[in-house]
């Protein structure tokens, strides 16, 4: 039997864009730069979207970005953290490859 658990869970759901869910659809998109997006995905939930190295919008904080692969040197995966929502989550909203 298992025990209830009272805690919080640990990281939000990271849910993609109509925009981000085509890209990674796409057939043609580089291994690296699907990897990178699905790494990005999980270390936005696991961190609440308090990604270490992140930028915060000044006019929207709740807008982020950050860096995609080594150095971010794919591109940039821009999201939304949506802590008000019931339930809370983040969205990834858009990825700029370089």
């Amino acid at each position: 039997m298992s025990e209830p658990h009272d805690e919080e869970p640990v990281g939000l759901p990271c849910v993609l864009s109509g925009e981000a869910a085509t890209l990674l659809e796409d057939p043609g998109l580089p291994g690296d730069v699907f990897g990178a997006i699905v790494a990005a995905t999980v270390l936005i939930n696991e961190t609440r979207g308090e990604v270490p190295g992140s930028s915060t919008s000044t006019k929207w904080p709740q807008q982020r970005r950050m860096p995609l692969g080594a150095d971010g040197m794919l591109g940039i995966a821009e999201y939304v953290i949506v802590a008000d929502a019931d339930p809370p989550h983040i969205v990834l909203t858009r990825i700029q490859l370089y």
